[in-house]
């Protein structure tokens, strides 16, 4: 590893959105992608698939809901690397359950706990531990990017029923992005919400209407911001939308 690579890590990535923020990173210049699943055959696999096109990507294993996984992450990137340039939070579920004979729609009166408490596990607390965890290995090198993957599905701005636990997720990942802002201000350490739109992946489903391309790039773009970028901000096709 050259001393002017930046080393940028990528959660959720084996697939979909992750696994194309990793290819399009990885093509670029003195970037070295540390692409991380929970699944480590799978995380392997679509590591060697960058790979054999001579992209520069290690794998590294990594469950965004363990809070004790996180901590040995951060060990092995301080250990394997010395330090942490960007970090993109992709990782993700969606595990709101249907009403019985109307499975199409997914209300807050039927909601479950123990889906709410799942998905903050994976959508809110590994990103807000993540970021504990890394932040201060950007610190050392006055550098940082840190790239939050939310949804027009936690705006304020736009918000309607169904979904209760992704929606209650995306929002209150919108508000640590808020408030990791605040408290990095003065630094050279940027942050920021974005959302993809609804792409064609696993999660999105077959009646998406975009890509996956079209859905890495606002994270691409953001992860490689200039030291006068924006930060504390969300941002949708790289133009800031409302809360």
């Amino acid at each position: 590893m050259s001393t002017r690579e930046k080393i940028v890590v990528v959660t959720g990535a084996n697939r979909g959105i992750g696994f194309e923020i990793c290819r399009q990173l990885a093509q670029k210049k003195n970037i070295l992608v540390v692409l991380t699943s929970r699944d480590k055959a799978k995380g392997q696999e679509a590591c060697r698939q960058l790979q054999r096109q001579e992209f520069s990507v290690n794998f590294a294993e990594l469950d965004v809901a363990s809070a004790a996984g996180i901590q040995t992450f951060r060990q092995y990137i301080e250990k394997e690397y010395g330090r942490c340039d960007v970090l993109i939070n992709n990782a993700g579920v969606f595990v709101d359950r249907g009403i019985a004979g109307k499975e199409d729609f997914f209300g807050v009166l039927n909601s479950k706990v123990e889906d709410i408490r799942q998905t903050m596990e994976t959508n809110v607390y590994g990103p807000l531990l993540l970021c504990q965890a890394l932040v201060p290995l950007m610190k050392k090198n006055n550098y940082g990017r840190i790239v939050n993957m939310s949804s027009g599905m936690g705006q304020f701005a736009e918000m309607g029923g169904g979904y209760p636990a992704y929606r209650i997720s995306k929002v209150s990942l919108n508000a640590l992005t808020r408030i990791f802002h605040a408290e990095l201000e003065g630094t050279n350490i940027l942050i920021n919400s974005m959302c993809p739109g609804w792409v064609k992946t696993d999660m999105g489903g077959p009646s998406a209407q975009r890509s996956v391309e079209e859905g890495a790039d606002t994270a691409v773009w953001l992860a490689t911001l200039p030291d006068n970028g924006p930060s504390g901000k969300f941002f949708r096709d790289r133009k800031e939308i409302p809360w």
